[in-house]
């Protein structure tokens, strides 16, 4: 009895852990035929908030930030530049290259990103894949992400990353990409 046990959680392991299951088995080709169509040249110009929250590896908000980010875009080349600001106090700022290719391929690279990320978009989706090396303060660590952020029809981008190590997940963040308020309107 203990080793059919000991089977059947090894078998349940090894689906929650390929890379075909869950989280890690949508593609673009998934968000083809959804809108509003998602442009990062268009969509990733100007000036944004984000609001978003990290889980850790047992399920529990471990931090939350606010970011203000700022995209620039001249032709199929930009930058998209992040100030985050942590609910504990802490400060962070990355300022990620972006390059657009053919068939809605683009690559992203950043101070703290090793080598070079890989995206592709598709009907209202972005999908990103890259790996990170986090400060030492956040433990030194180096993580396989992916990002996928989805258009809604009013602007908002939706953005859910998954943070692995070993191919295990470590953390998930969740946030909101929303364009900045005109402060001229405001005063």
């Amino acid at each position: 009895m203990k080793l059919l046990l000991a089977l059947i959680i090894l078998v349940l392991l090894l689906l929650l852990l390929r890379p075909g299951f869950g989280f890690r088995a949508q593609r673009p080709s998934d968000y083809a035929n959804t809108g509003p169509a998602f442009d990062i040249r268009k969509h990733l110009s100007g000036r944004f908030i984000s609001e978003g929250m990290i889980y850790g590896p047992t399920g529990r908000v471990v931090s939350r930030f606010v970011a203000e980010m700022t995209g620039e875009w001249e032709g199929d080349s930009g930058t998209l530049s992040e100030d985050f600001q942590y609910a504990g106090g802490g400060t962070q700022a990355r300022k990620w290259i972006l390059t657009a290719g053919p068939d809605g391929a683009f690559t992203a690279e950043a101070d703290d990103i090793i080598g070079t990320g890989r995206g592709q978009h598709s009907g209202a989706s972005v999908r990103l894949d890259y790996r990170i090396s986090l400060p030492e303060d956040g433990g030194g660590h180096v993580l396989d992400v992916t990002d996928w952020m989805y258009l809604m029809e009013n602007g908002t981008i939706m953005n859910r990353s998954e943070m692995r190590k070993f191919g295990v997940k470590v953390a998930e963040l969740i946030a909101t990409i929303r364009p900045a308020p005109d402060t001229e309107a405001e005063q």
